[in-house]
């Protein structure tokens, strides 16, 4: 049987056998993408960007709402920063990263990084503790907004880059490895969207140490599950950055709300 924890090493391009992998269960795992100095850099600077909102009560991004919570003392802390390439230098860099290009490979010809599109590169950071809220996410897949844009679905892979060591307790990434296969009845009724948080008989805990790089295809159902352990130990920072193909949509400050992100509260 197939190691589906088996962890890849980025070079200059994706193997045969990277590929492959990808193409078969839909998500893959690279260790080391950035040095611990590089996480400890974007760490600073997600703090200061944070500052820069809660001080200038910041609600929406190019339309995308904002998602504050509470820290384990109770002060107030951004818990999803969307398009933080477009507010510190640090993570304008990060997104120009030339190795990300790499990764276009998986989809293929006309594939782009979503810097000015969707939410562009999003940083989640979840606490659990006394007064947190946002510290799971329950099932879903993300080809879901083409389908309530009206649009038909297109090729998305999301990146993710984790700045954070995980164990199994700690919570984070689940997957149904091989769902990016499945029909279009399958992808939007398979599961209740957001409200099911349950664990699956057949998910797989994505565990990276602080620095690695997943992807995944937006077909592919997944949650972030609720740590079960609180308090410091539970904080866990990651950065998404969507891989998309079709019409070129960028958005800006005077971009609307999608509707679906007015049920925001119900993700947790």
């Amino acid at each position: 049987m197939e190691n589906l924890s088996v962890k890849f090493t980025l070079g200059d391009k994706i193997t045969a056998e990277q590929l492959d992998f990808f193409n078969q269960h839909g998500f893959i795992h690279f260790k080391n993408f950035i040095k611990p100095e590089t996480v400890a850099a974007i760490t600073q600077a997600s703090l200061k960007v944070q500052e820069d909102w809660i001080s200038n009560q910041k609600v929406k991004v190019n339309g995308i709402p904002i998602k504050y919570g509470k820290d384990l003392d109770g002060s107030p802390i951004v818990q999803r920063f969307a398009f933080i390439n477009k507010h510190h230098p640090v993570f304008t860099e990060l997104a120009r990263d030339p190795r990300l290009d790499i990764l276009l490979e998986l989809i293929g010809p006309g594939a782009r990084l979503g810097t000015e599109e969707k939410d562009g590169m999003v940083l989640n950071h979840y606490v659990n503790g006394e007064h947190s809220q946002f510290t799971q996410m329950g099932w879903h897949t993300d080809g879901l907004r083409d389908i309530f844009h009206g649009q038909r679905l297109n090729p998305m892979l999301n990146i993710g880059i984790h700045l954070s060591s995980l164990k199994p307790e700690n919570g984070g990434l689940r997957i149904l490895p091989g769902t990016h296969k499945q029909s279009l009845y399958q992808m939007l009724f398979r599961k209740k969207y957001f409200l099911d948080n349950h664990a699956d008989a057949h998910e797989l805990a994505i565990v990276p140490q602080a620095g690695d790089l997943t992807i995944h295809d937006g077909r592919l159902w997944h949650r972030v599950a609720q740590s079960s352990v609180i308090g410091e130990e539970s904080r866990r920072r990651v950065i998404y950055l969507p891989i998309i193909a079709g019409k070129y949509e960028p958005k800006n400050e005077n971009s609307p709300t999608a509707f679906y992100q007015r049920f925001a509260k119900l993700v947790k």
